[in-house]
């Protein structure tokens, strides 16, 4: 089975986790862009993870045999600082121009703050005026006001539901998110989100249109297995085989291919390690 990881972040992932991902049928990913561990203090050190995310770490993918693209924004974790959200939108558009960028994101909410709808508002205008697609961070705490918000911004904007990708549901938000037009992401992740069999018991109440599964995996305790998991998982809880495609790989690729840059390599052969060069 062909799948795509939707949303995961390999900056902060090792080699021997792009080997894994393609031996166990991961052809595709996207990286949003996202927290390093501490919040940056200048302009510059954005735009150096962009065009590393964008530049380097497609190439470091490509040797493992999966196509990485990108989606490039501010992120809400450290969206307090005003001055420096506005410097970085003013320096961002070479890279939402690059051609490896399918979507803004993530952009959302954290701590649900006015800084934060600051930052998130600022880039659905501009996801707006450029007709982008923009990846939508729900809050990991208080989710139901936090997809409340979200969602009152998106509308109030007149941003078109069917380009956002809204991302981290629960239990908590799906009967507000189902009420919208938006593609439902599912998080997978130990600990702190949601299990296979939770993912199992959503679709089940609430079907597998437009909606897909992530692992996330970042800095920390995750699988960039995850949706491995999620499908064995899925086959012995007894979900068809149509469902499970549609969540770890067809939703994701109609979502994204309302990006021009969209276009993924399924067929990437890794080459010969030693060949890789720095």
């Amino acid at each position: 089975m062909r799948i795509i990881e939707p949303h995961i972040h390999m900056y902060s992932r090792t080699t021997d986790d792009y080997q894994a991902m393609y031996a166990a049928g991961i052809r595709a990913c996207v990286e949003p862009s996202f927290w390093l561990g501490s919040n940056r203090r200048y302009a510059g050190t954005f735009f150096d993870y962009f065009r590393l995310i964008l530049e380097f770490e497609t190439i470091r993918a490509q040797r493992f045999g999966i196509d990485h693209y990108s989606a490039i924004a501010y992120n809400p974790k450290e969206a307090e600082d005003r001055r420096l959200v506005d410097e970085v939108l003013a320096g961002m558009d070479e890279y939402l121009d690059h051609p490896r960028c399918v979507a803004i994101g993530e952009i959302g909410y954290n701590n649900i703050t006015d800084n934060e709808e600051h930052a998130f508002a600022r880039q659905l205008e501009i996801a707006k005026q450029r007709d982008m697609l923009v990846i939508v961070h729900l809050p990991h705490f208080n989710k139901p006001e936090g997809i409340e918000r979200s969602l009152k911004l998106i509308r109030g904007l007149g941003f078109p539901e069917e380009k956002v990708y809204l991302d981290h549901n629960t239990e908590e938000t799906m009967e507000q998110a189902r009420q919208s037009n938006c593609t439902l992401g599912l998080t997978v992740y130990p600990i702190s989100k949601l299990t296979p069999e939770r993912v199992s018991a959503i679709v089940r109440t609430y079907g597998s249109e437009n909606l897909i599964v992530s692992g996330s995996a970042d800095w920390g305790i995750s699988d960039p297995l995850a949706l491995i998991k999620v499908i064995e998982y899925l086959k012995a809880d007894g979900h068809d085989p149509q469902t499970i495609h549609r969540l770890v790989f067809g939703n994701a690729n109609a979502f994204y291919s309302h990006s021009p840059n969209w276009n993924p390599r399924f067929d990437l052969v890794p080459p010969d390690p030693q060949t890789f060069q720095r």
